[in-house]
């Protein structure tokens, strides 16, 4: 069990120093976020896959070329009737209809290119195009609104993260002090000038503060991991700049006055619409005909001769006789197509995409007085946090007076326990509500940038 406690608290040891060696400063955080967040990279893939369908999009404004060759051995018996292929292809056993079935077979063969070009689609493959563009715009916009989204988890976490290294430092410091109160109690109480109870309630303090020690260290190291794994790292230690919490944010007038118009969540939103707009298009497009232009070039063979129905024996079984070219065709000319009743289809999805457009029009606006209000929110959350944060210091100079106080007038025997211990509290509460308003300052005009969907109200209020 002692080698258990041993290893366990090296494991802590070299957890608390090994990766405090390199300062990881706010906008290194974000960089190194944006390069290894799987989730961005999956984004990053999706744009890469809309790219790729403009390129395809645009292809199909080539016309189709098609190659085929066929050899085939069978018999030709053919019969006077009608037939329709449902489903593909009938045979194509050409013959006059002979008197009586044979089993006479030989080999046949077809050669062709065929060429077909929609020379004239009224718009609609240059509308496939336009609706291609707009997707990749959509996924280029869903980028930008993930990557901004998450450098806000990154910069929340890490002023969290400070928060909780910052009240183990306290934490650490009112063990200290427990420590010493704890030397004074007991030397007292070993010369008699004070009962054995006071010094064993001075090591219940020492107890209780190493204990409140351990619980912040415990969240440090949540913060820690939920660090790295936005960065994209091994769960690690990291020491963070100082900055954050020996000042406040230079906060001016015009931080917090930013348009809304350029917010990446907006920008989204906006695409989306100005997608569903594109399909709007090019849904009537559909409703118009095509004009295409063909040609045909064949050439095919057989070994059933010309005189067969004459002569049931004018065949050859052979091979080479039945695949080369004996007889050749070419054929071109110009299609118009148009299905009538795509005008009544098309106007059923027209209707449907066009209440599709409206949806993401009210959404728009929805996110938009969202964020409106959040703005308004995030500034006067930044003003509290401001003014709570002077509070705090004055709470703190009047508790580390108070305390310094107390603490000689207990060395001197003027004052109980009691009072000295609540001293200890106080000043404990006012250093661990100093940090957590400090930081709240920092967290506030996070909140704006959120709002503002700029993060930059945020890194130019850092002081250099």
């Amino acid at each position: 069990m002692k080698l258990k406690i041993i290893a366990s608290f090296s494991v802590l040891l070299g957890f608390s120093f090994s990766g405090f060696s390199q300062v990881l400063h706010l906008q290194d955080a974000l960089n190194r976020s944006v390069e290894n967040f799987d989730r961005i990279k999956s984004k990053q893939a999706l744009l890469q896959a809309s790219e790729q369908n403009i390129a395809y999009q645009r292809k199909q404004l080539l016309p189709d070329l098609t190659l085929a060759a066929q050899q085939s051995f069978g018999t030709i018996n053919a019969q006077n009737g009608p037939l329709y292929a449902y489903g593909g292809l009938g045979a194509a056993s050409t013959s006059m209809p002979l008197a009586e079935q044979n089993w006479n077979a030989a080999f046949g063969s077809l050669y062709f290119a065929n060429v077909n070009w929609n020379v004239f689609t009224f718009g609609k493959l240059k509308q496939e195009i336009n609706v291609a563009k707009s997707k990749e715009k959509t996924a280029f916009a869903d980028l930008e609104q993930e990557i901004f989204q998450h450098q806000i988890k990154v910069s929340a976490n890490y002023l969290s993260l400070l928060a909780s290294q910052r009240i183990k430092y306290v934490q650490e410091k009112n063990l200290d002090r427990a420590k010493v109160f704890h030397e004074i109690t007991a030397t007292r109480a070993n010369s008699g000038l004070i009962p054995e109870v006071e010094a064993s309630l001075a090591k219940a303090e020492v107890s209780n503060a190493q204990s409140q020690q351990i619980k912040a260290y415990d969240k440090e190291l949540e913060f820690s991991k939920n660090l790295a794994v936005l960065l994209g790292d091994k769960f690690q230690p990291y020491q963070l700049d100082s900055l954050f919490s020996t000042s406040i944010p230079f906060i001016t007038a015009g931080q917090t006055a930013e348009v809304l118009i350029k917010h990446s969540l907006l920008n989204w939103q906006q695409s989306k619409i100005n997608q569903s707009v594109q399909s709007e298009t090019l849904m009537r497009k559909y409703r118009l005909p095509a004009i295409s232009a063909f040609g045909v070039v064949q050439g095919r063979a057989s070994g059933f001769d010309w005189n067969y129905v004459q002569d049931n024996s004018a065949y050859s079984s052979s091979y080479t006789k039945g695949v080369g070219i004996d007889r050749s065709n070419y054929l071109l000319g110009l299609t118009l197509s148009w299905n009538l009743t795509n005008i009544f289809r098309q106007n059923s999805k027209v209707g449907e995409q066009q209440f599709i457009t409206k949806s993401l029009i009210h959404e728009h606006q929805l996110l938009n007085e969202e964020l409106n209000a959040q703005a308004a929110l995030a500034k006067a959350k930044t003003k509290n946090a401001v003014e709570n944060f002077e509070e705090t210091k004055v709470q703190l100079t009047a508790a580390q007076q108070a305390y310094l106080q107390h603490k000689a007038l207990y060395e001197n025997g003027l004052t109980n326990l009691v009072d000295y211990t609540q001293t200890l509290y106080s000043l404990n509460r006012a250093e661990i509500d100093f940090e957590i308003a400090q930081n709240n300052v920092w967290q506030a005009l996070l909140l704006q940038a959120a709002a503002h969907g700029d993060l930059n109200v945020l890194l130019n209020a850092i002081q250099k």
